[in-house]
């Protein structure tokens, strides 16, 4: 026998005529997303969850929330999860020194061992927690498993301004996939489970490599068809010339807009990591700001969305 669930209307004058319209309100935005709903009933989104709302514990709440629902209303969710700043706090914490050549972890053999226990151990377990705490089913898993992702070492040159001369950066276990066998995961897509990977990758001679949680993100979601690679992360999107919101662009206005400058610095591998998730089939890819509560959600429900998206340029 179930139990109707009903709140207590209440006793202020006017509170019950506030509840209703808070609730017509919520039947409108249902309303609204339907026709969302039923487009990508069955499809496969990846999501891509880090940056620094992954130490605030009410946003990842919320991000759960909003992966489970997801799974409920018939998409299936894949996350993918970075911890730089997880990884350099255990660092520190074991005194054990790196360093960074572009953005990248120069990552050793003692540091890479941190770098596996804290991705596939604490923070994956932490989120697969947070995920079943909202009524989902996670599993978690890291590259290594199956093996999913098959990495290469990450290579890295840089020239000598004085003698022009290029050398090779070695930036020790630091990879990047070459391959990537997604049979692990389709295991779940007809299942209850939502899987939640951590970017860990197999070599060929066995060795653990690190590689950044985008560009795995962007790989699996390449190899699933996915219908959509969701970057959240610490910005709100890509910003015009005039610091406004880009809503919507295609493959060639973002090359466009990497050329003359308008996007830069750590902004340019994201973007990057969306146009070859497009090149190979991703029907789109979008960069938004995973602090803002429900921005997921808002993405994928709403005609105005929530972040930059990225689409395949029209042939």
């Amino acid at each position: 026998m179930t139990t109707e669930i009903r709140p207590e209307t209440s006793a202020t004058p006017g509170g019950e005529a506030q509840l209703r319209t808070r609730w017509l309100d919520t039947a409108q935005t249902l309303t609204e997303a339907l026709p969302y709903m039923q487009r990508y009933a069955g499809r496969t989104f990846v999501v891509k969850y880090g940056g620094h709302a992954m130490g605030d514990e009410e946003g990842q709440r919320h991000f759960a929330h909003d992966i489970v629902l997801l799974k409920q209303v018939g998409i299936n969710p894949v996350v993918v999860h970075g911890g730089g700043p997880q990884i350099a706090r255990m660092l520190d914490r074991l005194n054990i020194r790196s360093s960074f050549v572009d953005g990248l972890r120069v990552t050793d053999a003692a540091a890479v061992e941190v770098v596996e226990m804290v991705l596939a151990g604490s923070i994956n377990k932490a989120l697969v927690t947070a995920i079943n705490a909202a009524g989902g089913r996670a599993i978690g898993l890291s590259g290594k498993d199956g093996p999913m992702i098959h990495a290469r070492r990450l290579t890295r040159t840089k020239r000598d301004p004085d003698s022009n001369i290029e050398r090779v950066l070695d930036l020790g276990f630091v990879g990047e996939p070459e391959r990537v066998d997604p049979s692990a995961i389709r295991l779940f897509e007809q299942s209850d489970f939502i899987p939640v990977i951590a970017p860990i990758g197999m070599g060929a001679d066995g060795a653990t490599y690190n590689i950044n949680a985008d560009t795995a993100a962007g790989a699996i979601a390449a190899a699933l068809g996915a219908a959509r690679l969701l970057l959240l992360t610490d910005v709100a999107g890509v910003l015009d010339a005039d610091k406004q919101l880009v809503a919507r662009m295609t493959a060639a206005r973002a090359r466009a807009l990497i050329a003359d400058g308008t996007i830069s610095g750590g902004m340019i591998p994201k973007i990057e990591t969306c146009l070859d998730a497009v090149d190979k089939g991703v029907e789109a890819a979008v960069i938004l700001d995973g602090r803002v509560p429900h921005a997921t959600l808002m993405e994928i429900f709403t005609a105005l969305g929530a972040g930059t998206l990225i689409e395949r340029s029209p042939s």
